[in-house]
């Protein structure tokens, strides 16, 4: 058996503790789906794929945000006999384990996180060049699910809590190295207040949790860069 304490209710909730049988390649998910299918059916949780695919159940999990679906218990978690299960730091709490993520997709809209080309149905296709040496880095960029993993790691937002945030910020730089889209000043205006690039200390949380093996780090440090060439250029 397993000693399991979960977060119940909102902002000023508790730990409940539970004892969870313990199975062969069992996931933090599968301790979650155990607790409320036969313990507690009132426990609050999101999930969907199952399969590392969504990124809709990322929590907490002693102290470190993941994706329950993909922590197994004998691999990941190192005191495998006793776990605490949160929801998702930085974020508002609805209940339980479900947190509120309107404030993290409404800053993606504020570092203009939506593709704006200039062409038309009518137009030939648009092309991106494969001699843009940061095709690579950028296509990585482009893998983001939007699980917040690394914005409930990112020690900017806790202590900033008006601060884009690593998955904004790594969208923005996606979209400025994409030639095909035409809102690449209007972008980095958006990212280059004191709410922006400028202020990430650096410290790598969301790089070291990424579950897709992003590195948010290094496309904002790219996005330092533009604004910099744009503020010689007279341009920003």
């Amino acid at each position: 058996m397993m000693q399991v304490k979960v977060w119940r209710g909102g902002a000023n909730g508790s730990f409940q503790a539970f004892e969870v049988p313990r199975h062969a390649s069992q996931t933090v998910l599968d301790v979650v789906t155990h607790i409320q299918r036969v313990l507690d059916p009132t426990l609050a949780y999101r999930f969907a794929c199952r399969v590392g695919m969504c990124g809709s159940c990322a929590m907490t999990v002693n102290g470190v945000a993941r994706w329950t679906c993909r922590t197994h218990i004998d691999k990941a978690v190192k005191n495998e006999n006793e776990i605490t299960i949160e929801p998702l730091r930085n974020l508002p709490v609805i209940r339980d384990l479900v947190t509120d993520m309107r404030e993290f997709f409404d800053k993606w809209a504020k570092a203009r996180g939506s593709f704006q080309g200039s062409r038309t149905r009518h137009d030939d296709f648009a092309l991106i060049s494969s001699e843009n040496g940061n095709r690579k880095e950028v296509n990585k960029g482009i893998e983001c699910i939007g699980c917040a993993v690394c914005y409930s790691a990112c020690d900017v937002v806790a202590a900033r809590p008006d601060y884009l945030g690593p998955a904004a910020l790594n969208r923005a730089w996606t979209l400025v190295k994409d030639e095909r889209d035409s809102m690449a000043m209007e972008r980095l205006r958006a990212v280059a207040g004191d709410a922006g690039c400028h202020s990430c200390h650096t410290h790598m949380s969301c790089t070291e949790r990424c579950p897709k093996g992003i590195s948010p780090t290094a496309g904002i440090a790219g996005l330092k860069r533009e604004i910099a060439r744009a503020v010689l250029k007279g341009a920003l």
